[in-house]
């Protein structure tokens, strides 16, 4: 394709309201999806849902095709395309008993809203720039659950066997824990037998919930905060990039004034000369 060809299709495909209709059709697919789970509307409109269906193919086949040619080479070096593209090309797939299974996955055309929106997008991938300082608490908060899943077992398995009676007992009930979620019966069935278990629970709440999520949630922040900032770094990259074509392209039109002056004024000179 021309340059100047793509360069139009390229406008036509980034412009706002291209991607408002790209939304609309994604939001009214997953209206359909969810309507059509009703045993009662999927068979009485079986018809509707399935013109809805293949339309819905048909704009984002269509969409997939126009960025393709637009950016080139440079669609597949982007993995947001790249998960655009498989998501579509699983909608293809035809029904058949054998390949059932994969029609499922045409619910998950939902998450493109996730590629198209910016906002959606820069926090997706501020959550996969935060898996590293993830993973790390994550083994500290597993690590202070089995130990204390392990001491549990070992104070408590005689006190309260439906909750403590074994460590895959233990484990559950000190995820339970965790979540803060009807936790006082828990500590309130222990201690029927054991006073001082609280000083237990306590303490694993105030470790875990309070302490380890909590540095859970600041290094998903931090990274969402580092995203933002990248994204109005590359904005305000562009802006200066704008303004600085914008500032040359005025400096050399009024060299070219200046050189036409002087060229005027010069052949105005020559010819008084002459004359």
């Amino acid at each position: 394709m021309p340059a100047f060809s793509r360069e139009r299709l390229s406008v036509f495909v980034d412009a706002p309201a291209f991607q408002r209709a790209i939304i609309a059709v994604i939001t009214l697919n997953g209206l359909a999806l969810g309507l059509e789970t009703s045993p009662g509307l999927a068979d009485g409109h079986s018809t509707a849902f399935l013109v809805i269906d293949r339309f819905v193919i048909a704009i984002f086949v269509v969409e997939i095709v126009l960025r393709i040619a637009a950016q080139g080479k440079a669609f597949f070096r982007d993995p947001w395309n790249w998960f655009d593209l498989v998501i579509v090309a699983v909608a293809l797939v035809p029904a058949s008993e054998s390949l059932s299974i994969l029609r499922l996955f045409r619910f998950l055309r939902v998450l493109r809203l996730i590629s198209v929106v910016p906002g959606m997008r820069r926090v997706v991938s501020a959550l996969f720039t935060a898996i590293p300082g993830l993973a790390s608490i994550l083994v500290l908060l597993l690590l202070s659950l089995y130990v204390a899943a392990v001491i549990g077992e070992r104070l408590f398995h005689e006190a309260a066997p439906k909750h403590f009676g074994n460590l895959g007992k233990s484990l559950f009930t000190m995820f339970t824990v965790l979540t803060v979620e009807n936790w006082p019966s828990v500590a309130e069935d222990v201690m029927a037998k054991e006073p001082l278990a609280w000083v237990f629970f306590v303490t694993f709440i105030v470790v875990t919930a309070f302490f380890i999520l909590n540095l859970l949630i600041g290094v998903i922040v931090s990274a969402m905060e580092t995203e933002v900032n990248a994204s109005r770094w590359k904005e305000d990259q562009e802006l200066e990039r704008a303004q600085h074509t914008a500032l040359m392209n005025e400096i050399r039109a009024l060299n070219e004034k200046i050189d036409r002056l002087a060229a005027d004024s010069a052949t105005a000179g020559s010819s008084r000369d002459a004359g």
